[in-house]
């Protein structure tokens, strides 16, 4: 523990002692302990708060989120259940499970546990939001008249952006695009109005000039050993999810989804230094804090494995932008590009809902300058250190799922494994938007879902420019072709 961190438990655990109803003093400590890899002394602190009956309904709130983010969603399950036969004319507890259903694959369920939220509040943004990303199912004319009813009542920006988002869903399972998409940007302007987008490509020029070859043949010993770990990059709806549930159908891999603990480690080793430097920060690491630093990560995943498997993957899309770094101190791991025909990606990422912490595009321009920046970078350091990222296009997954999982499997070191294919009679919880297209067996339905909003997004293609056609003629026999 670092003295910051001591510092700052020591604070919480005296704030709860003066005022033991202060929920946020609990919440934050719960996240710090967790962080510190301390999850069962977080939930040891909640349940002693919830043998208090005056503090218990917010204390098995907290537990559910904190159990959630641990992926324990079956024990957080048993809890939602008790906090809706606690108040069952309550909009968020019901909005919660159908949440937890969700992750846990549940579908039908899911779906009626955030109808039911709707019964009792009809304007809960997170609740419709939720509804519209299960996109298996489809929204109806009834849905888009509660939703527009919402929207002449609701004042708050935060949930206004769900709620057209959940509208844009709406109107475009009725096949009235044009309207659809002005939802759709509709939510992304109110978000980018809010949270402004944080443009990195200036990231990208400072890695090409620090990271060069001599740059790692300096630093990098892959005599470290081997990596269990397997990072799966790309942009956000790039397929990235799919890879995964493969490669969890597979005995030897376990799939851990979006790992915060290499944006964690970024965070310390930048600490407040500018983003400007923080490559100089990086080339000054001496091999026993390069060390240090991957063992803290792979210490640090421990908490989420539920298996002995040897190999595990960390699902976290952004992490392309941490390529150097992922070399430096894990320099045996393995990389994967989940790839996406440029326009789907963009658009698909332009009609999905984000959180307001996450630094996103929300305009086509910038969606498409976010874009050229990824595969800029990965095509550095493909260029640096040839061979190391595999790259897994979607399209060419969906059309030919046995050869690219082979492929896949080959360069991973793994051998074939027909459950692979199998990869939607996979049980485990998936807590992405893409969690229920990943439990059905593999199809080309959504493909050109885009194509339907093309007449609106000239501003998308004429920015990706020559990226559209290089890509739809990408590909070759060793799936190997790079952008």
């Amino acid at each position: 523990m670092t003295g910051s961190s001591a510092d700052a438990e020591a604070l919480l655990r005296g704030a709860i002692a003066r005022a033991p109803a202060f929920v946020l003093a609990y919440s934050d400590l719960v996240s710090l302990l967790c962080r510190l890899d301390r999850a069962e002394e977080a939930i040891a602190l909640l349940d002693n708060v919830i043998e208090d009956p005056s503090r218990r309904l917010w204390a098995m709130s907290l537990k559910t989120t904190l159990l959630a983010g641990e992926r324990r969603i079956e024990e957080a399950l048993h809890i939602h259940e008790q906090l809706i036969a606690h108040a069952p004319g309550a909009a968020v507890p019901w909005m919660n499970y159908g949440l937890a259903l969700r992750t846990a694959g549940r579908l039908h369920d899911a779906v009626a546990a955030y109808r039911r939220s709707l019964e009792i509040d009809a304007a809960n943004g997170f609740a419709w939001l939720g509804l519209a990303n299960l996109r298996t199912i489809r929204l109806g004319s009834d849905d888009v008249a509660l939703l527009e009813r919402a929207l002449e009542t609701v004042h708050d920006d935060a949930q206004r952006i769900q709620l057209h988002f959940a509208l844009g869903k709406a109107l475009g399972d009725l096949n009235q695009f044009e309207r659809s998409f002005r939802q759709y940007q509709m939510a992304n302007d109110i978000r980018g109005r809010l949270v402004p987008y944080r443009a990195v490509d200036g990231d990208v020029r400072e890695a090409e000039a620090a990271f060069t070859p001599k740059f790692f043949a300096e630093r990098v010993d892959r005599d470290m050993g081997d990596s269990e770990a397997i990072f799966i990059v790309g942009m956000p709806r790039s397929g990235s999810t799919l890879i995964e549930q493969i490669l969890d159908s597979h005995p030897l891999v376990e799939g851990l989804g979006e790992l915060f603990e290499l944006q964690n480690i970024v965070t310390r080793v930048i600490g407040t230094t500018p983003q400007d430097v923080w490559y100089e920060t990086m080339a000054n690491l001496t091999a026993d804090e390069r060390r240090a630093l991957g063992q803290s990560y792979l210490n640090s995943v421990r908490r989420h494995r539920k298996t002995d498997r040897p190999f595990f993957t960390d699902k976290m899309p952004s992490n392309w932008q941490y390529l150097g770094l992922i070399y430096l101190i894990l320099p045996n791991a393995k990389i994967i590009d989940a790839r996406r025909h440029p326009v789907a990606c963009c658009f698909s990422n332009f009609t999905t809902y984000f959180n307001l912490q996450t630094n996103v595009p929300t305009s086509l321009e910038e969606l498409a300058h976010h874009y050229c920046s990824y595969t800029r970078m990965i095509s550095h350091f493909d260029a640096t250190l040839p061979g190391r990222i595999h790259p897994v296009q979607y399209e060419r997954l969906i059309d030919d799922i046995e050869g690219e999982v082979r492929r896949l499997l080959a360069h991973l070191g793994l051998p074939f494994e027909n459950a692979c294919l199998r990869f939607h009679e996979n049980p485990r919880a998936v807590d992405t938007p893409s969690s229920e297209q990943v439990r059905i067996p593999i199809n080309r339905k959504g493909l050109g879902r885009w194509q339907n909003y093309e007449p609106w997004l000239a501003p998308l293609q004429m920015e990706l420019g020559s990226l559209i056609e290089t890509y739809s003629h990408s590909g070759s026999e060793d799936g190997e072709t790079r952008l």
